[in-house]
């Protein structure tokens, strides 16, 4: 009866929480796969608090000039955040576009490539399915078919979208900047993507990096009259 009343609970919820409603969760070897089962330490709720645990919020500084905040949850998937915290700190997400950006669905970056089929050097991951749903601002591993085969690329999730559970491995959320995550530009690849100027984990206390000013076009000279005199007809 507890694991059905907690399983219920995170299919209809991944609402905000204070920190105290977290713990260690059960992070036992698991077929790959396989759906994670929710304990009684799984934490059920995000924090949306940007001044609690540090070390799992993810800040993404975009090119339009905004910062967004993700709430990474090692309960859920930890090698899935490992990887993406690892990345980040080697500055492998600096510079990166949004590649593919589907209106109503998801934006999805992280590959050098800009092409969909790229990845960091870093061997694949083995999926970390869970039973928690893709509802607006969650973070997703994108993957090949192949279920182990997700690696740098991710995603984050417009409206919901719960074809995905258990499916894509879920492994944060956002809580700060979702309004700027709806400014992404669409397209698949968008004509003007917007790019990922810095990622970086808050308790690195990395400032804001914005995007450098584009450089002014240069005015063609005017042609002046002795120019016109001096030309000869071919």
């Amino acid at each position: 009866m507890f694991k059905r009343l907690l399983t219920m609970a995170a299919a209809v919820s991944v609402a905000f929480a204070p920190a105290s409603a977290f713990a260690q969760a059960n992070t036992a070897a698991k077929a790959p796969g396989a759906v994670a089962e929710i304990t009684k330490d799984t934490p059920l709720s995000v924090d949306a608090d940007v001044t609690h645990d540090l070390e799992n919020i993810l800040y993404l500084d975009l090119s339009t000039g905004r910062r967004v905040a993700i709430r990474l949850m090692p309960q859920w998937a930890p090698k899935h955040v490992e990887r993406i915290k690892t990345l980040t700190r080697q500055g492998f997400y600096d510079g990166l576009k949004f590649h593919r950006v589907i209106d109503g669905f998801m934006a999805q970056t992280g590959d050098p490539t800009g092409t969909g089929r790229g990845g960091s050097t870093l061997p694949n991951l083995e999926a970390e399915f869970n039973q928690f749903p893709h509802v607006r601002g969650t973070l997703s591993m994108a993957r090949a078919q192949d279920e182990n085969s997700a690696n740098s690329q991710f995603f984050i999730v417009f409206y919901p979208r719960f074809s995905l559970d258990k499916r894509y491995t879920n492994l944060g959320r956002v809580i700060a900047g979702m309004d700027a995550v709806d400014q992404i530009e669409r397209g698949e690849p968008p004509a003007h993507p917007t790019t990922i100027v810095q990622a970086s984990i808050a308790a690195d206390h990395k400032p804001q990096k914005f995007a450098a000013p584009e450089a002014p076009a240069v005015a063609a000279a005017p042609i002046t009259a002795d120019q016109l005199s001096n030309s000869k007809s071919q």
